[in-house]
């Protein structure tokens, strides 16, 4: 329905009342003065009807003189006289012959006077074909008894004077209605108009305080002539607008606080309604689940989130409300995450229940990571107690009296020697991964451009003496003018840790090559590769992606027996990443492996 204005509710009710007023006292005022007439056209024939009374009365024995006398004062006195007997004859009437006319008996005026009394009636008259005035009043013969009425005398007018009398003051009342109703009109407009306009300046500072514009009072926008009930009224809103303004402003504040923890939140958060509607997510939620941020409020959360667990224990916690806390497996394109996730219950005022929040924590790299370290403790236990263990046996065999054979305490001691330097390597490469890891965090590393063909001459005159043990041929490829942005100490050791793995992995009379080129990179910076190659026993796949693991061996037999310590490729990896570098391996099984180092470098 379309909504009207005050104005428009005011002023065609204040003139409805008007013209309900108008019409009232003007159907009042006419039977009022209809009633005022016929009383005085009724005296008035009651006055004639007395005067004639008596000679009727004399008449009545001769009907033909009655006659004679009522035609005659009928036609003087402009009224109708009709004599009418107790059996309802007409004797005498002033404009019909009797013969011609019927009997009036049941004529309520005659029925009146005939029980004595005078009858009044006022009705139309089919003979004369207009509205007529009776009176009727019962003649008595002075020789009879005073209740025999001898005949009737009924005087009757017409009243169409009267009606029209009746129209012209009703015309006229009429006529003044009109201009009254004009009038008034425009006073009511003008009053409705002074009562509504306060409220359409209220009403547009009410619009400007639903924007969010409280800078104009209600109160100042008033006319002088506003009641007392409007001003007081501005003055409620003015300082409601001040308490939204505040409210707004706290509210504002903290939704903008609260926005910027939820969207820097690393942790996924998701907020659901009771109709399983996505209310609200934060933009972790929106990578992990790989969603629009931005389109996500609004829909089903079957359209968001593709884990039907996790969709089960939302949907758990919405018709339970009891929380939720656990780890699922998530499956993505970048493959299975686990993830840790708790719901509870979102609440709203008074405790009420509008839905379910769950917080997700990919804890993917924290379970890793717990697992890289349970392993690392474990395999440095292991690495540790073995020659602890080796060492502590032999002494003890020594002090039960071993000491005493020479060639067999030599035996002995050469062993605990040798056990004792491969503890002390342990240590040292421990040591120096823990350098390399705390410098590279502390961004303590110094990396200066330099000649690459130095380093690698270097690290290779290092193993030499152990690849010339070992049969294995050391061969350098680095053409001049190569640099690269390094630090010369621990390139060098990066490189040692491959080409000594290299010689061990490498049959006599086998080769291992260590070459270096330059190329453009991603986005045409450029960068230089070091490969090491061998021609070994080879990786087996499925020891590829552990293999820069600390304490992880491909061949761990072999591995020991040569002596090494299985922390050389972790320690050339995070040498490598403290370099902002990458390291790659290639590797079959009965061919060989190629470890690549890239960096960043270019060709003088």
């Amino acid at each position: 329905m379309r909504q009207k204005k005050l104005v428009w509710h005011i002023f065609p009710s204040f003139l409805a009342a008007i013209l309900l007023c108008i019409v009232a006292v003007t159907w009042y005022a006419s039977a009022s003065i209809q009633d005022f007439f016929l009383a005085h056209v009724e005296a008035d024939l009651m006055a004639r009807a007395g005067l004639v009374r008596a000679r009727v009365e004399r008449l009545l024995a001769d009907p033909s003189e009655l006659r004679s006398f009522c035609v005659q004062v009928g036609r003087e006195s402009v009224t109708r006289i009709t004599v009418i007997s107790p059996d309802g004859r007409i004797l005498a009437d002033s404009n019909e012959r009797p013969e011609s006319m019927e009997n009036h008996l049941k004529r309520p005026e005659i029925v009146t006077a005939l029980a004595g009394g005078t009858g009044q009636s006022l009705r139309f008259s089919r003979t004369l074909n207009e509205s007529m005035l009776y009176v009727a009043i019962p003649i008595r013969h002075a020789t009879t008894g005073a209740a025999t009425v001898d005949a009737v005398l009924r005087l009757a007018v017409p009243v169409t004077s009267i009606d029209r009398a009746l129209a012209a003051i009703q015309m006229r009342i009429g006529i003044g209605s009109i201009v009254v109703i004009v009038v008034a009109g425009l006073i009511v407009l003008l009053i409705s108009r002074r009562i509504s306009r306060p409220f359409e300046g209220m009403k547009q500072n009410a619009e400007d305080f639903a924007r969010g514009d409280f800078s104009r009072k209600m109160q100042m926008s008033l006319p002088d002539s506003a009641s007392l009930e409007v001003v007081s009224f501005a003055a409620s809103m003015d300082r409601m607008a001040e308490m939204l303004d505040d409210k707004i402003t706290t509210i504002e504040t903290h939704r903008k606080q609260l926005d910027a923890v939820f969207s820097s939140m690393i942790e996924a958060v998701v907020a659901i309604d009771k109709d399983e509607r996505v209310i609200g997510i934060n933009a972790a939620a929106a990578r992990l689940l790989g969603v629009d941020a931005g389109e996500a409020p609004g829909k089903f959360l079957q359209a968001v989130v593709r884990n039907i667990e996790l969709q089960d224990q939302i949907g758990g916690v919405l018709s339970s409300g009891e929380p939720v806390e656990n780890e699922i497996v998530f499956r993505d394109r970048e493959g299975e995450k686990l993830l840790q996730v708790r719901i509870v219950s979102l609440h709203a005022g008074r405790a009420k229940e509008v839905g379910a929040l769950a917080v997700i924590n990919d804890v993917t790299k924290l379970r890793r990571l717990e697992t890289i370290r349970r392993d690392f403790v474990a395999n440095v236990s292991h690495e540790l107690r073995t020659p602890i263990t080796s060492i502590r046996g032999y002494v003890e065999t020594l002090l039960d009296g071993a000491i005493d054979n020479r060639d067999v305490a030599v035996s002995f001691l050469q062993t605990v020697l040798r056990q004792s330097e491969r503890l002390n390597a342990i240590i040292d490469d421990l040591l120096a991964l823990s350098r390399i890891e705390q410098e590279s965090r502390a961004g303590g590393i110094d990396l200066r451009e330099g000649p690459l063909g130095k380093v690698l001459e270097a690290a290779v005159q290092t193993c030499r003496i152990e690849a010339e043990k070992a049969g294995v041929g050391l061969v350098v490829d680095c053409p001049e003018g190569i640099l690269a942005t390094m630090n010369d100490t621990l390139l060098e050791q990066a490189i040692v840790n491959l080409v000594v793995n290299a010689i061990r992995y490498s049959r006599s009379g086998e080769v291992v090559s260590v070459a270096a080129a330059s190329s453009a990179g991603e986005g045409g910076i450029p960068q230089v590769a070091i490969a090491v190659r061998d021609t070994g026993c080879g990786i087996a796949p499925k020891h590829l992606p552990r293999l820069f693991e600390r304490f992880y061996r491909s061949d761990q037999a072999r591995s020991r027996a040569e002596g090494g310590t299985g922390l050389g490729l972790a320690i050339v990896k995070h040498i490598v990443q403290a370099h902002g570098g990458t390291i790659d391996v290639r590797s079959q099984e009965g061919i060989g492996s190629e470890f690549i180092i890239t960096l960043e470098g270019r060709t003088a």
